[in-house]
């Protein structure tokens, strides 16, 4: 996904009035498993790191109007525990000099940790804070990621349903939290770095063209 097109969507729920109707949920679920070759968008992002990463940090930007017009909306990125076998190439995030499809698609579900988990995700609503931010790994499930474990997985429904339960204001959640299915666990320690969230907003903008 271009980040032209997720421009153009946020400009489309706008509806061209200049006010966001308001939302009370975002679930950033898209995600493809890298391929087997190093791969660029018309971006110039590696193609995993723009479409599981880069694109839902932009939304989520673009929406804050409508995420923040009434209280109590709720932000939930669908991540991976394969973020904890994640590191973040800052000197090569696109994987240039050295590209595995495995190593890829970690590092981009480590950045949807970091993204909820700490302070990052919360910096796009610091006006307001009654937005809430979590990060969810659905278990593995049966879809075109399986391959990435290895392992028979559940079915793509039950994987959802652990989502959705995040999304329902009945369910308490904790803001910056990461769960797995539906149990409030620790992520990976680099996916709680102050250094790592910093430096991840800072690289997100500048890949994105946001605040520019």
């Amino acid at each position: 996904m271009r980040t032209s097109r997720v421009w153009r969507r946020s400009k489309h729920w706008h509806g061209g009035r200049g006010r966001a109707p308001p939302s009370d949920t975002l679930v950033n679920n898209a995600g493809i498993a890298a391929p087997e070759r190093h791969t660029l968008t018309a971006d110039g992002n590696e193609i995993v790191l723009q479409v599981n990463f880069l694109a839902h940090y932009l939304l989520t930007c673009l929406l804050e109007p409508a995420l923040t017009s009434d209280p109590g909306a709720r932000v939930v990125n669908v991540s991976s525990s394969l973020h904890r076998t994640a590191s973040i190439q800052w000197s090569d995030p696109h994987r240039v000099r050295r590209y595995s499809r495995l190593a890829a698609y970690a590092q981009s579900q480590l950045a949807l940790a970091a993204y909820a988990q700490s302070q990052l995700a919360l910096t796009v609503f610091a006006a307001d804070p009654r937005v809430t931010a979590v990060s969810v790994h659905p278990g593995v499930c049966e879809t075109e990621l399986l391959s990435l474990y290895a392992i028979n997985g559940a079915s793509a429904a039950e994987g959802a349903a652990h989502v959705v339960q995040l999304c329902d204001p009945a369910t308490e959640i904790v803001n910056g939290a990461y769960y797995d299915r539906d149990q409030r666990v620790e992520p990976a320690q680099a996916a709680t770095e102050d250094r790592t969230v910093k430096r991840l907003s800072k690289l997100a903008d500048q890949l994105i063209g946001h605040n520019t």
